[in-house]
């Protein structure tokens, strides 16, 4: 158990947190959720308590053992992996190496027989002799073999080196653990394996993530920082979202009659109270959804964008035709002799090696030429292209964004229109005379879909189009998509994403094959585990 009582936090005027009460009960997971800069990743950190509250104080029983996942990647580079992982307990590792230590004396004195073995009964009430069998264990579901676990951290990839870090914050079954983006840099096995462990962890969990998959997976509590103030709600991700966009939809109606709001948040809670993440706590959180009242949940403070792709023309039965494609890049061959008909209701997800998914997006947006076969588009196509790196078009842009944005308007829109069109992506008032070279992530990638949008276009191609977006925009942009009536094929990492919009999935395989299947994503990764492939 873990809470916070009465915490306070500003940053000059700037205040995070006013009066934060909460207690965060073990058997549950709470996600974490607000605005990008509202403060998630510092309430972590002053759980941790690697930040002091200027007010208030964090309440945890002594006994008790909190982890917290290491953001330092390069923090343990002389040591080696399993050891790495053990150090996740620091009691457990400070005995280990103290009772070694006089075990190596050369000078064995009855004091140190007499310490020695009170550091192997210590050894043993901490589970000592199972330590590194434990610590393997972890290190193989996250996708890191027993041929690495003697390595050092150095010789390690980064993305190795996250699932190791991942693994000591696991590691010893901790009374609460602190999670915070958990799921970046990790392949979908090692997520699905998290998702397992996390739904079985029987103590106290806490995370911030971007990915509502994971969030509505693990999560039987959403902890909402909103207002200053952290509200926990029962029920996951999804459960929250829909939950306050009918509170917000009330708020904004003030006519319409409680009682009919009141049906329908019933109706609500009984479609989710049957979809509990965490079979054990199913019972107890049904009963707890069941006594909500439209009262108690609040309308958010957060905004939206508006994403809405229209295309100025429908596009023909004649889409897209792949013949004989080949890539190589640095004399390595990433795809050869693919072959592949789009049609136009066709909204496809790459799967696959990184470059080579990049690669492809690149060659079909027509900004390279390809090296072998040919890639013929429909007469009645356009394409608007979302890149995964977009630094050209914004580096050294010293106009406005309204400027930026007018160079890719077909029809010369005036400045109104264009302020207009700004402002529903959330760039308002002075924000638009900002430069676009100065501009967050998150920012232009909204920029990019501001671009897109205006081009009306009736095919999408885009490469990781929800990096840098906070979780409110990426809920506009699958909404989005998800509306969209032309054809599609894009990258992802992000699950829900992929499953609400997919309806085929091409996989670049290692040997540069593809596997081609017209079904959803989880009905593709059920057909895969069903072929063993």
């Amino acid at each position: 158990m873990i809470a916070v009582s009465n915490v306070s936090l500003r940053f000059g005027d700037r205040k995070l947190f006013e009066d934060v009460n909460i207690k965060f009960t073990p058997g549950n997971c709470y996600g974490l959720i607000g605005a990008n800069g509202a403060g998630k990743s510092t309430f972590i950190k002053i759980l941790s308590g690697e930040i002091e509250p200027q007010e208030g104080n964090v309440i945890m029983n002594p006994d008790e053992r909190l982890a917290i996942l290491k953001q330092n990647h390069f923090e343990y580079e002389e040591y080696n992996v399993l050891e790495t992982v053990i150090m996740g307990h620091k009691r457990l590792y400070e005995v280990m190496n103290e009772k070694n230590a006089i075990y190596m004396k050369e000078d064995f004195s009855d004091e140190d027989g007499m310490r020695a073995a009170e550091l192997e009964g210590e050894f043993a009430d901490l589970n000592g002799w199972e330590a590194e069998s434990e610590a393997a264990i972890l290190l193989q579901g996250l996708g890191i073999p027993d041929s690495m676990h003697q390595k050092k951290m150095s010789e390690l990839t980064g993305s190795e080196k996250v699932k190791v870090l991942l693994a000591q914050a696991l590691f010893g079954k901790p009374d609460v653990l602190l999670l915070d983006e958990p799921t970046n840099h990790l392949d979908i096995k090692a997520i699905q394996w998290l998702e397992d462990f996390l739904i079985n962890f029987e103590n106290t969990v806490i995370v911030v993530s971007h990915d509502r998959h994971f969030l509505n997976k693990v999560c039987t509590h959403i902890a909402d920082l909103d207002f200053s103030k952290i509200q926990v709600y029962v029920g996951n991700y999804d459960f929250w979202y829909e939950s306050s966009q009918l509170a917000t939809k009330m708020a904004q109606d003030q006519n319409s009659k409680k009682e009919e709001k009141i049906k329908e948040l019933q109706a609500f809670i009984a479609r989710f109270s049957a979809n509990a993440s965490k079979s054990k706590q199913a019972t107890s959180r049904k009963k707890m959804l069941d006594k909500i009242e439209l009262d108690d949940i609040r309308p958010s403070s957060r905004k939206y964008p508006y994403v809405n792709f229209a295309m100025k023309r429908e596009i023909g039965n004649d889409v897209l035709q792949v013949q004989d494609l080949g890539y190589s890049l640095e004399n390595e061959k990433l795809f050869s002799g693919m072959n592949f008909t789009m049609n136009k209701d066709d909204k496809i997800i790459l799967l696959g090696d990184e470059l080579a998914k990049s690669a492809l997006l690149r060659l079909l947006a027509e900004e390279e030429e390809p090296q072998e076969g040919s890639i013929r588009w429909g007469v009645t196509t356009s394409r608007a292209y979302f890149p995964l790196d977009n630094a050209k078009y914004f580096n050294g842009s010293e106009t406005s964004l309204v400027d930026w944005l007018r160079q890719y308007s077909p029809d010369d829109e005036s400045e109104t229109f264009l302020r207009g069109f700004l402002g529903r992506m959330l760039f308002s008032g002075e924000e638009v005379k900002k430069k676009p070279s100065v501009l967050s992530g998150g920012e232009k990638v909204r920029c990019m879909l501001s671009k897109m949008m205006l081009s009306e276009s009736n095919v999408l191609l885009l490469d990781e189009p929800t990096n840098h977006l906070d979780l409110e925009s990426i809920q506009a942009l699958n909404n989005g998509l998800i509306a969209f009536k032309g054809a599609m094929i894009f990258t992802s990492h992000d699950h829900q994403f992929i499953q609400t919009i997919a309806n085929r999935v091409i996989e670049i395989r290692k040997d540069g094959s593809i596997l081609d299947k017209q079904l959803t994503y989880d009905e593709f990764l059920e057909w895969k585990e069903a072929q063993k492939l």
